[in-house]
């Protein structure tokens, strides 16, 4: 039966109940609700928005189970409706449907499972699901028919399809081409292996699994002696490995947007999660590619083509609904975003239509590992299959199939079917899994494989390999009883992991998920007999083919195409409209501020970020490179960048493909790599519209060859990548929009120095000078530009890199400035050109500006200086390092050219020529800005995309230190070398979807704590007692992925076990223990009220005003309190990272009733993230013993964590945070008996 709860908010949660609720279960469920009220109707009058009956929710997966750690039983799914008023209510109906009058039925689904069929007529099976089953592949399997002399069944041949997809196999990339009719020398996949075969340099793992390893440093790793229980910290050195990944959702993110996005970040984490034997994801990236939005009415070069009739989503939809997918998953997973783009674009010329109608979502990112656990090993009889994550959902069927063929081919039903569902709570139980089993002593999976295109039949045939293996159906979760075997098989769920484990291991392994609460389940055995099967529990096989006769021996593609040449018309301009362009160039996407894209992602989870995009004093989107630490050191670390150029590869593929490559590595070049240019290792996503015209096959060969001959000379290697290749759009009317080929390069490589990180912000200091030095050794170009671009132009005058060896020798020159700490700032020239780079340079401090001298540039004209993207580069020397900086340059045999000094002035004056120009850089910034602000209107709530504009310049972060804090280790008595017990104890405590543990843990570890790990399950089940520690801190995360409110299914997991309410209440009755909320924490202290049981009126979190998730580095002040922690900080006003959706302190009583410790510096929003009563950002206890903040301390509390902090304090060990953590443990040191 179905009992409908409506909550304050008027809206109807709909439980689902396989009996009649006691009274004391409605009074829980009442609670957990949010104090909603049950209505005693058995159905309900009106209109309501909700999710589709057939697709069960991860908000209901993890209601569920919120009420299953309650101790309620028999609810079997939970879903919320919302009222409107009328059937013609807008709704996203790829998600939502709209409900008439809400009954018993609204969860019934009339369907029974599909019977196993026999494929009597292949051809037409082939169209009718929308497989993509080329005629070869039919006829292929007709000769495994007379093999088996018999019909194959539907899931055999569905699979058979998945499997053998362009999406799964690259077909086209190991196929042979012939252009022009003679058949090319290599393959597509063999020109870009050579690049490795020719550079290997630290390569370990290539071509041979989802990601790339790299040798890395000796790095410590900071990890729970044990992983089965409640156990302590320990360090221990581990020889690492870096892992570099990107990944398509491109399909998927046209259809359905959020997520499309979403399960194509999580999809990239599972990639590198299922590295060798375990791995482990640090940072992601993402890239969004679209068609015009056209924001505010259109543009001048959004007329260039006519709007479409959008087939799914408009672009700003989508602009706006992939990021906030990817973005919401990565946030709730744990893993920062630190480097990104977004470039919008349409063009008609030669009769064709050229706009990215079938978007890119390129998800991408870096990890690490271990060294031992960098290779798979070898499947032998008797290993267990295991998969590890959530239930089979009829998700994503088809979606290889339907990915490799032109959007709009199919019915829409058939490509609703590809749409996904993410989870990413679930999945970051599944990685808690990963990580405990790469950490532990022995590590005893033999191979891992994640979940995606093809379902259990790709993730589990290629973990058992030849070994061949039987799948139990009968043991696979099943979450939607109405599903076929067929669609068990090969359904797309995601969140799920495959293991190949050793017999031995299995019950130690399960003891590790149970305490993760990571749904484990051993589902098969490999057989030994190169046979692969999956089997019903009647012993029936839907699925029963040879290992050989899965993959095919089909013939191989052959790609036949010639070569066509199309020249585009060159931009044609005047420079006395100069002012004009400017302004157009910095409203473009591709060049505009992304704020709406940062400002809701978080940037800082893991507390190993060292750069991101944020920089300066104003914290705007400038830094194109991303850096993290390996570990809490500061010392050894990863970079990454992104780099493309689809309007010049439109006008010509091998410029395409180097520009792409040269802008990867003029973003990279800013960190200190340890072996220089030979620590980068790229990958390369190839997006292309294969087959859509003449010439485009051989516009692909020819963008393949130019990138492995341009990596072959600059000594790099491209050990992954992956490749769409159905890059088209097909409208009703027939009208094909073709997506521009497009190739985009992630860069990856050791860091031997986080804190030497470079920033594109310029120091006003009037003794220094900013250099050009050029990379492409030819010069200026228009084509292919942001410039040309506005002008509705492609142009055929394109950029690109005419001298390798020059740019190699360049590379090594920025890289050796880098290292020797000369420069004060530096910035690529890319996507605006170089009077972009020298006002973004500009944007992100309060005063100053640039004086530019271009006579000595060359002899280009004004407008081909300022708007040309060769690739360059900026930087900024001190007078005292110029005879250094010159010596570099003779060495390595590379010019530069003195371009500009800064001035007090607030502008960049430009001359050439005799003639000055001069632009006002607030103004400018403002304009930048606001494509920014009109992108954030569609999901920033209450005004708040308004105040932001009107904000963003008025709060720039003031920092101020005690005179007392000196910043060294020494001086606070603590030393990151100790590896033995201090007998001073604190645990940090953690819920499924906690994701800011570990920087917690090691925080605490630093000011002298030993630090225990304790899971929720540690303290329902009784292991844990917390009877022997002193301080306890709530940790940071997404804990049930705040359904139902932030902290609300954590807050029963306490309040309703009575081991761990007993624990607990034990705890907050001694004399002689802390606690500490952050962020999650905070929001489950104040939900239990433990900060201020004596209130009256209790206090509340509530929702950001923005309703949406707020990330950034801002401003606070300590108050002048009475708390353990902070009182020897009054006064300070420190920079901190803020990462929350429901933020908001709602405090009923005076704020003299409240012992305030944080305040935000500001009151307006951005700066006050939330809109806080008060301005509050942490409260204490009135004996000052427990604190609840929202921001996160153990994210700053190391000088390279924080992307603001004073230029001549970033040498020094620690910030003012740490101090806070000492004066905890004096205190439990001075209150031990």
């Amino acid at each position: 039966m179905i009992s409908f709860f409506r909550t304050p908010a008027q809206s109807i949660i709909a439980t689902q109940v396989d009996h009649q609720l006691s009274d004391d279960e409605v009074k829980k469920l009442c609670w957990l609700f949010g104090e909603a009220t049950l209505d005693a109707a058995p159905a309900l009058e009106g209109c309501y928005v909700g999710p589709r009956r057939e697709m069960i929710t991860p908000w209901s997966t993890n209601a569920v189970e919120i009420t299953q750690n309650m101790n309620l039983s028999g609810i079997l799914r939970i879903e919320e409706f919302f009222p409107v008023e009328d059937a013609s209510a807008d709704h996203d109906p790829m998600l939502q449907r709209l409900y008439e009058g809400l009954h018993q039925d609204i969860f019934t689904i009339s369907h029974t499972p599909d019977p196993i069929r026999t494929v009597d007529d292949l051809e037409a099976y082939n169209e009718q699901e929308g497989l993509a089953l080329s005629p070869a592949e039919v006829e292929y399997l007709h000769g495994v028919e007379k093999q088996l002399n018999r019909k194959l069944t539907d899931s055999e041949v569905f699979g058979f399809a998945q499997l053998n997809s362009e999406h799964c196999r690259h077909k086209i990339f190991g196929g042979t081409f012939i252009i022009d009719g003679k058949e090319q020398p290599s393959a597509l996949f063999a020109m870009i292996k050579r690049t490795t075969k020719e550079n290997p340099h630290r390569i370990l793992s290539a071509y041979k699994d989802n990601v790339a390893f790299a040798e890395g440093p000796v790095v410590e790793q900071f990890a729970p002696a044990r992983h089965d229980t409640s156990d302590y910290f320990v360090i221990r050195d581990i020889e690492s490995v870096i892992s570099i990944k990107a990944e398509t959702h491109n399909f998927p993110t046209t259809v359905e947007p959020f997520n499309g996005a979403s399960t194509g970040t999580g999809g990239e984490i599972r990639d590198r999660m299922g590295g060798g034997v375990g791995s482990l994801p640090i940072a992601g990236t993402a890239v969004y590619m679209t068609a015009y939005p056209r924001l505010d009415g259109g543009r001048p070069w959004e007329s260039n083509m006519a709007e479409r009739p959008w087939l799914y989503q408009t672009p700003q939809q989508i602009l706006t609904k992939a990021s906030n997918g990817a973005s919401d998953f990565g946030n709730k997973f744990g893993q920062p975003l630190i480097a990104g783009s977004v470039l919008t674009f349409e063009h008609a010329e030669h009769g064709v239509n050229y706009a990215f109608d079938k978007v890119i979502m390129l998800a991408g990112g870096v990890g690490y590992g271990t060294k031992r656990d960098c290779l798979k090993g070898t499947p032998e009889k008797g290993n267990k299959v295991v998969v590890v994550g959530g239930d089979n959902y009829r998700i994503g069927l088809g979606g290889g199939s339907v990915s490799s063929v032109d959007t709009g081919r199919y019915h829409s039903g058939i490509e609703l079917n590809a749409v996904q569902r993410a989870n990413p709570e679930m999945q970051k139980r599944a990685a808690n899994l990963v990580r405990a089993l790469c950490e532990e002593e022995h590590n005893p999976v033999v191979s891992i494989h994640d979940h995606g295109s093809a379902g259990h039949v790709n993730c589990l045939s290629e973990l058992v390999e030849e070994c061949g293996g039987t799948i139990d159906m009968s043991a696979l979760p099943i979450g939607d009883s109405t599903l076929s075997a067929k669609e068990i098989i090969a359904n797309e769920s995601q969140e799920r992991m495959g293991f190949l484990i050793e017999e031995e291991y299995i019950d130690q392994v399960r003891k590790i998920a149970e305490r993760e609460r990571a749904p484990l389940y051993v589902v098969g055995e490999t057989t030994g007999d190169a046979h692969f099967a999956f089997e019903q529990k009647d012993g029936v096989r839907p699925f029963d083919l040879d290992v050989a006769q899965m993959f095919g021996h089909s013939p191989k593609t052959v790609m036949t195409d010639n070569t066509v040449k199309r020249d585009y018309n060159t931009a044609q301009y005047d420079a006395a409209l100069l002012d004009e362009y400017l302004e157009n160039v910095l409203q473009l996407e591709a060049v505009a501020c992304k704020d709406w894209l940062t400002n809701k992602v978080d940037r800082s989870v893991t507390g190993k970020v060292a750069q991101q995009q944020c920089q300066g004093e104003l914290q705007l989107p400038l830094a194109d490179c991303g850096v993290v630490a390996l570990d809490y050191r500061g010392k050894a670390g990863i970079a990454t960048a992104i780099g493309h150029a689809p309007q010049v590869g439109l006008a010509n593929a091998a410029a395409g493909s180097v520009m792409a490559v040269a802008e990867s590595l003029t973003n990279i070049v800013w960190a200190p790599l340890a072996q220089g240019l030979d620590s980068v290792s790229l990958s390369a996503n190839w997006m292309w519209p294969c087959r859509s015209q003449e010439g485009e096959d051989a516009r692909l060969y020819e963008g393949v060859k130019a990138l492995s001959d341009f990596c072959c000379e600059l000594h790099i290697n491209v050990p992954t990548g992956k490749d769409s290749l159905s890059m088209t759009q097909q409208y009703p009317d027939g009208e094909k929009v073709i997506s521009p080929g497009t190739v985009i390069v992630s860069a990856g490589g050791e860091v031997n120095d986080v804190r030497k990180v470079v920033r594109p912000v310029v120091v006003n200091e009037p003794n220094s000078k900013i250099y050009h030095l050029d990379f492409s050794s030819l010069a200026p170009q228009l084509g292919g530009s942001a410039f040309a671009q506005t002008l509705g132009y492609v142009g055929s005058d394109v950029p690109t890199v005419a001298d390798a060896a020059y740019f190699r020798s360049a590379f090594a020159a920025v890289q050796a400035m880098v290292q020797e700490g000369l420069l004060l700032a530096g910035h690529d020239i890319s996507a605006g050109g170089l009077i972009t780079a020298l006002l973004e340079m500009c944007f992100a401090n309060t005063e100053g500006g640039l004086s530019v001298q271009l006579d000595n540039l060359g002899a280009a004209n004004l407008v081909q200086q300022l708007f040309a993207e060769n690739p360059a580069v900026l930087v900024q020397v001190a007078d005292k390092d110029e005879a250094r900086f010159n010596a570099i340059l003779a060495e390595h045999g590379v010019k530069a050219i003195a371009l500009a000094v800064p001035t007090e002035e607030r502008h960049l004056l430009v001359e050439k020529d005799g003639a000055e120009y001069q632009f006002f850089i607030d103004h400018l910034r403002d304009v930048w800005y606001s494509t920014s602000f009109l992108l954030d209107e569609h999901q920033s709530f209450h005004g708040k995309a308004a105040e932001r504009f009107r904000n963003y310049k008025e709060q720039p972060i003031e920092l101020n230190f005690h005179p007392s804090f000196q910043g060294t280790f020494e001086s606070l008595g603590v030393s990151p070398d100790r590896r033995t017990p201090s007998g001073v104890r604190a645990a940090i405590i953690r819920e499924k979807g906690t994701n800011g543990e570990r920087e917690m843990a090691y925080m605490l570890y630093l000011a002298g704590f030993d630090v225990k790990d304790v899971t929720m399950t540690d303290l329902v089940t009784g292991r844990e007692t917390l009877d022997d520690i002193n301080f306890i801190v709530f940790c940071g995360g997404f804990s049930n992925s705040d359904v139902l409110g932030s902290a609300k299914g954590w807050a029963g997991a306490f309040l309703f076990n009575p081991k761990a309410k007993e624990a607990l209440d034990r705890f907050y009755a001694r004399p002689d223990t802390l606690s500490l909320g952050v962020c999650n924490g905070c929001q489950l202290m104040v939900e239990l009220n433990l900060v201020n049981p004596e209130h009256k009126e209790r206090a509340h979190m509530l929702h950001n005003d923005s309703h949406k998730f707020e990330s950034g580095f801002v401003g606070v002040t300590v108050q002048t309190n009475r708390s353990v922690l902070f009182e020897s900080l009054s006064g300070d006003r420190l920079g901190i990272w803020i990462a929350h959706g429901e933020g908001k302190f709602q405090l009923p009583q005076p704020e003299s009733d409240y012992n305030v410790v944080l305040k935000y510096s500001y009151e307006g929003y951005p700066a006050n993230p939330n809109g806080s009563d008060y301005n509050v950002a942490g409260i204490a206890s009135a004996d000052g013993r427990h604190v609840a903040m929202m921001p996160h301390l153990e994210r700053a509390f190391l000088p390279w964590q924080n992307p603001f902090y004073p230029a001549e304090r970033r040498g020094e060990d620690c910030t003012p945070w740490l101090e806070a953590f000492v004066n905890a443990r004096k205190w439990v040191e001075s209150h031990q008996a």
